[in-house]
């Protein structure tokens, strides 16, 4: 039994990638600052400007990605996982000493040092399970991508719900779970995440779609799970009780596909060397068809096609990689602001627990994030449709929501929250397989990384910047330091600027997707040619 679960058996390539999600379900810890920024701040005695830039700190760690990335290609899954579980210990168990008071406060440049360690913690986990997995199913990128950060986007609400069941939502034990709840997790997935042989042959594809399918199903199920504890109102002992150890069985429930592989193995052929093709053929012809100026240029190295693998050099000199950057801005630049300070938000608008709207935002983004990989899948296989178009779509709907918000109507920031946090999950998904269908997967590390860039930039311009200075320019001083905005006045400027910034990102993508169409109509022939050879 031992020999069918090892890391290079088909069961245990699925038992890894059941380990992948557990890392991903405790990576969202970035997104929950709202549930102890105001224990901080009232400890600290800091202007929501500063408050801020401390969030904006924590989103500087995954700057520091590009390490992450650049050791992507030189070390193995395990040790990136050893280093991102020892990150997040030091930093967020440094916060949970201020926090619960174990410690005097530390100095403000001190405090975000260790905020941006918990930060760069969880870009070592992210580029060990992504860079693993999409290798590990090159053909399903889509469904691996929309169940991977799906299970980021619920991580959110999984500690939040956790620590309001078990623990009152006390922000000093909040910070102690995600010290330690991550490392145990990371040195769990070190015993069985690796990279391995991709599906070789038509059955084994099929069976990957299938069990994707099943992965799906368990993901929905646990989201639901999460929401329906979220809109019951309040618990008593008991009950949250049985909903804590009834979320932990259903986070197990994914170990029954590699024990369902185990006990009835596919034969595969996955020892056939495969033969990897540009997504776009358009210099590969055998030197028997070439024409005599291309034999003359043989020895003179051309840039790769979109679709081909690229260095990073490479990709940094193509259109479509700043257009990809510029609208990944606009996207996840002002759903992080919403995150960040949402908290504060709940507070302007009468809200006394903000922490509802955390895990809408992340239960929401969950939603945004499995059905973007489904469904882009879906249209990409039978008509050929862009992913870069999604995104456009998902820009529209953002939009949409801080209109809402703008408006301060009852009940807009249930709205609001909702549709930031759906298409905050689309853009995050939807990126990750774009970016290696458009540059390849072979120095994907870094590439992911670089665009991830995007979360400490857009933080800074959104959060930081346009949030802490609107914030601070209408808030009156409180006595014990800081000070306070209440009232729909505090945040209209903000949402009403994030909106436009919305729509230049929908033109941006819209533009992507004209450019790349002729990359997806490849892929969606290739995809066909495939399903037509298993019929």
């Amino acid at each position: 039994m031992l020999s069918l679960l090892s890391p290079s058996s088909p069961a245990g390539k699925w038992l890894g990638f059941v380990t992948a999600i557990w890392v991903q379900a405790i990576c969202g810890n970035n997104y929950t600052f709202s549930n102890y920024s105001d224990a901080l701040k009232s400890l600290m005695a800091l202007t929501q400007l500063e408050l801020n830039n401390l969030s904006v700190a924590k989103d500087v760690g995954k700057a520091f990605g590009l390490i992450s990335g650049l050791a992507s290609d030189r070390w193995s899954t395990s040790a990136l996982l050893i280093i991102g579980s020892l990150e997040g210990l030091i930093g967020y168990g440094v916060q949970w000493l201020v926090v619960s008071q174990r410690i005097r406060p530390l100095p403000y440049w001190q405090m975000c040092i260790f905020l941006c360690m918990g930060g760069n913690s969880t870009t070592w986990m992210n580029t060990a399970v992504l860079v693993t997995c999409m290798r590990n199913f090159p053909k399903n990128r889509g469904p691996v991508s929309g169940i991977l950060k799906g299970y980021v986007g619920l991580s959110t609400a999984i500690f939040t719900d956790i620590c309001t069941a078990l623990f009152s939502s006390n922000p000093s034990t909040f910070l102690l779970i995600l010290a330690i709840v991550p490392a145990i997790v990371c040195l769990t997935a070190i015993l069985f995440l690796r990279e391995t042989t991709p599906a070789a042959d038509p059955a084994e594809r099929k069976q990957e779609t299938r069990f994707f399918n099943v992965f799906n199903v368990i993901a929905i199920v646990v989201a639901v799970y999460l929401l329906a504890f979220d809109i019951t109102g309040n618990h008593g002992h008991i009950l949250s009780l049985a909903f804590a150890v009834g979320l932990v069985l259903l986070l197990a429930t994914p170990l029954l596909v590699p024990l369902y592989s185990a006990l009835f193995r596919v034969k595969s052929n996955s020892d056939i060397e495969q033969v990897k093709e540009p997504l776009l053929v358009g210099r590969k012809d055998s030197p028997a068809k070439q024409e005599p100026a291309e034999i003359m240029n043989v020895g003179i190295k051309q840039r790769p096609l979109i679709g081909e693998d690229h260095t990073i050099l490479e990709m940094i000199q193509t259109y479509d990689f700043w257009i990809l950057f510029l609208s990944f801005l606009c996207g996840v630049g002002t759903g992080m602001c919403v995150m960040n300070n949402m908290g504060q938000m709940g507070l302007a608008l009468g809200y006394v627990d903000s922490s509802i709207f955390v895990s809408l935002t992340s239960i929401w983004g969950f939603f945004g994030r499995i059905l973007s990989g489904l469904v882009s899948e879906y249209y990409l296989w039978k008509f050929g449709t862009p992913r870069p178009l999604w995104n456009a779509a998902s820009q529209i709907v953002m939009c949409l929501g801080f209109v809402v918000m703008t408006l301060a109507l009852p009940g807009s920031l249930y709205i609001g929250s909702i549709l930031v946090g759906i298409c905050y999950g689309v853009r995050l998904t939807i990126t990750v397989p774009v970016a290696s269908e458009l540059f390849g997967l072979k120095y994907y590390g870094l590439l992911y990384n670089i665009l991830i860039l995007n979360l400490p930039l857009g933080s800074f311009l959104f959060s930081g910047l346009l949030a802490g200075y609107i914030y601070d320019a209408q808030a009156t001083s409180s006595a014990g330091g800081g000070n306070v905005c209440v009232g729909p006045h505090c945040y209209f400027l903000i949402f009403l600027i994030m909106a436009l910034a919305c729509v230049l990102g929908f033109g941006l993508d819209v533009l992507l997707g004209f450019r790349t169409r002729k990359v997806y109509a490849k892929i969606c022939e290739d995809k066909k040619s495939s399903r037509s050879i298993v019929a």
